[in-house]
């Protein structure tokens, strides 16, 4: 079996080099100079920061104990009871991380507040799409947690219950989750963009005692209002012992739901749960497209020490950093953004469109803010690029050291706008993970240049590898994307998973005991990470494989592209049909001189294998709720299942536009009597 292509070759030269003083003073330099004096890390290479990291991070994924003792020293990790070891299976799955340790995670988010002279400090800046941040001290945070917290113990709440929010990118959800790891029970939450399905469809499976909920929300300028979503959540969560009303746009709270201010008024310190390091933190989920989401456990331990190593470490944020991820609670980023506190980072929430009230929005917070790290979409970035806009020009970026970007790989010309329009000293970063680990894989790290289209490293304590279809380790080559040994967030379960099966066929089927996350990587000879997309919707022409995000890259170039969807279709007579989808700029036109363009861009940049068979305009690229392109769930409509068997419709941001998929296919199917119901 042959691969996608290679990643194209670099320029000769990186786009940026941290300075001398800015390498020498990031946290991850100070960790591996201790490290190496107190748990045997190889000392740090001089004058060569390549050679340094690789030596580092080869010794954190050869001696995982040494490495993750050292990640909890360093970051004084409060255990209330020692752990035995740190590492006693190490099995995957099943590996067993610091038994007989117990601890608290919200007590780690919340204790710079302890310190008198932070007290007073910003945890949490909320934005709104006024653009005006309003601050939430250490001290105020970890009263209002208290208080929660106190009132969750008082309605039954108890270590293990399950606590679920309809939120939007609040304070108020920052509370409601800390609380409830305070108390020892375990969070979860959506989104109020999700309709009450696709919420249903999710918190349904672990059954929650409480729902924290919003009367609605605003986006794009314009009110939301959820009501009506809130009386069907109470109404399909039998489980429910109380509705906690938090009313954002000041309605009266619903009969039976308690008002949020009365549960958090209360002067009282916040008294934690020490639970057992493998003890749930919170469920999040797949994107459900094709069946219900997945519910992935993931514990306080476990979560505690990633987040402290990838925001302290990795992310290079510390007291008096500031942290902006575009997010909502629907999305892991929320999740990582409130670990920003574990490292005594001051969290930015902004709750709102990413574009209101225009496509600069995001730039603005993040003057505004003056954060340090900005964290955003690749899709987003590549949108201010046609947009034209400006943000060194336009605004003070002089505080935001680094740009981070996720969701999907960030294709060169997003790293050379970012250089050019943003800052030429601008730290960017690509990173990639997902929501089964809530973290990276590979991305981040402050010593590292910066190479085109190219995430920088894997991340410490992360075994990365590219594997061939035996299992062959690959470099400067296409395989699978796995991880050869374990990471402290990998899910402890999923949720209603008797004796783990789903959870093994989701990761460890094809290669046993190694981790197999379904993205297609290149690791490169330097020590670098190109991401090609997702390998379970890889198009396969005449046996050779490509990666649908090396098309994606060379078609956006294109200003009258919005955005596009490649689809490989086996048919039933033994042929394959490659179309390619787009959704056009305002103005724009698909016809024969465009689509000449696309297929000549295509070609230059890849290959004459690439270029599609069919270019054809479509309203809009479904995405899942969390802004994935909907790829396997379109193939399989293309090759005739039912819309029901294809996709979740409650997974999807627009379902309308599977009707014109669904359309295509039986129009296809009248015109060749094929048969594609398969």
């Amino acid at each position: 079996m042959t691969v996608p292509t290679s990643a194209p070759p670099s320029a000769p030269e990186p786009l940026w080099r941290p300075s001398a003083q800015r390498a020498s003073a990031a946290r991850l330099t100070r960790f591996h100079a201790w490290a190496a004096e107190r748990h045997g890390a190889p000392a740090p290479v001089e004058g060569d920061a390549a050679a340094s990291y690789a030596a580092l991070h080869g010794w954190s994924v050869r001696d995982l104990e040494a490495f993750w003792r050292a990640v909890a020293e360093w970051f004084d990790v409060r255990f209330a009871t020692p752990y035995g070891a740190v590492l006693g299976a190490r099995t995957m799955p099943g590996a067993e991380w610091f038994p007989g340790a117990t601890l608290n995670y919200a007590e780690h988010a919340l204790r710079t507040g302890e310190d008198p002279a932070r007290a007073d400090e910003p945890a949490l800046l909320a934005v709104d799409e006024r653009h005006e941040p309003e601050p939430i001290s250490w001290a105020e945070l970890r009263r209002r947690v208290g208080s929660l917290a106190a009132a969750l113990r008082e309605l039954g709440v108890r270590p293990g219950d399950r606590v679920s929010g309809y939120l939007p990118n609040i304070p108020e959800a920052v509370v409601a989750l800390l609380a409830t790891a305070a108390v020892g029970a375990v969070w979860t939450s959506c989104a109020p963009d999700f309709g009450a399905r696709s919420v249903l469809d999710r918190v349904h499976q672990v059954e929650p005692v409480v729902l924290f909920a919003v009367d609605g929300y605003r986006y794009g300028g314009k009110v939301h209002e959820r009501a009506a979503t809130v009386a069907e959540l109470r109404e399909g969560l039998p489980t429910l012992r109380a509705t906690v009303h938090i009313p954002l746009l000041g309605s009266a709270a619903p009969e039976g739901a308690l008002e949020w201010a009365a549960l958090t008024g209360s002067d009282v310190e916040p008294e934690f749960e020490r639970v057992p390091f493998d003890h749930p933190l919170w469920v999040l989920y797949s994107s459900g497209t094709t069946g219900l989401p997945k519910a992935l456990v993931q514990s306080q331990g476990g979560i505690l020490l990633e987040h402290l190593k990838q925001i302290g470490l990795h992310c290079d944020l510390g007291p008096g950093d500031r942290l902006f991820w575009y997010t909502s609670t629907g999305w892991m980023m929320w999740n990582f953004l409130v670990s920003a506190l574990l490292t005594g980072t001051t969290a930015v929430l902004y709750d709102g469109s990413p574009g209101h009230p225009d496509t600069g929005a995001q730039w603005r917070v993040a003057e505004r803010t003056r954060a340090t790290l900005f964290g955003t979409s690749a899709a987003y970035v590549m949108a201010c690029a046609k947009a034209d806009v400006h943000p060194r020009r336009d605004l003070d970026l002089s505080a935001t050291r680094c740009v981070a970007t996720t969701g999907s790989p960030l294709p060169p010309d997003g790293f050379r706008w970012l250089h050019d329009e943003v800052g030429d000293d601008l730290w960017i970063a690509s990173v990639s993970g997902g929501t089964d680990v809530c973290s990276c894989f590979a991305g981040a790290v402050p010593t590292l240049p910066v190479w085109t289209g190219e995430l920088q490293a894997p991340g410490l304590g992360t075994d990365l590898r590219a594997f061939g279809p035996d299992g062959t380790p690959l470099v400067d080559e296409v395989g699978e994307l796995v991880v050869t040994a374990p990471m402290p967030s990998m899910p402890i379960s999923f949720w209603n998973d008797p004796g783990g099966r789903r959870y093994h066929d989701s990761y460890f089927d094809m290669f046993p005991g190694v981790w197999r996350h379904g993205d297609w990587t290149t690791l490169t000879s330097r020590g670098t990470v190109v991401i090609h997309g997702r390998s379970d919707s890889t198009l396969n022409r005449q046996g050779v494989r490509m990666g649908s995000a090396d098309i994606y890259e060379a078609v956006e170039r294109l200003p009258e592209i919005r955005e596009s969807l490649v689809i490989g279709v086996e048919e039933p007579d033994g042929g394959y049909w490659m179309p390619l989808f787009v959704t056009l700029a305002d103005g724009a036109a698909l016809d024969d001189e465009l689509r000449a363009r696309i297929r000549a861009a295509i070609r230059s940049a890849l290959s004459p294998r690439h270029v599609p068979d069919e270019i054809i305009e479509i309203p809009g690229v479904p995405h899942t709720l969390t802004g994935k392109r909907l790829e396997v769930p379109v193939k399989r409509l293309l090759q005739g299942a039912a819309l029901t068997s294809a996709v979740n419709p409650g997974s999807v941001d627009d379902p309308r536009l599977l009707g014109f998929f669904e359309k295509l296919a039986a129009e296809r199917a009248t015109v060749s009597g094929g048969d594609y119901s398969r």
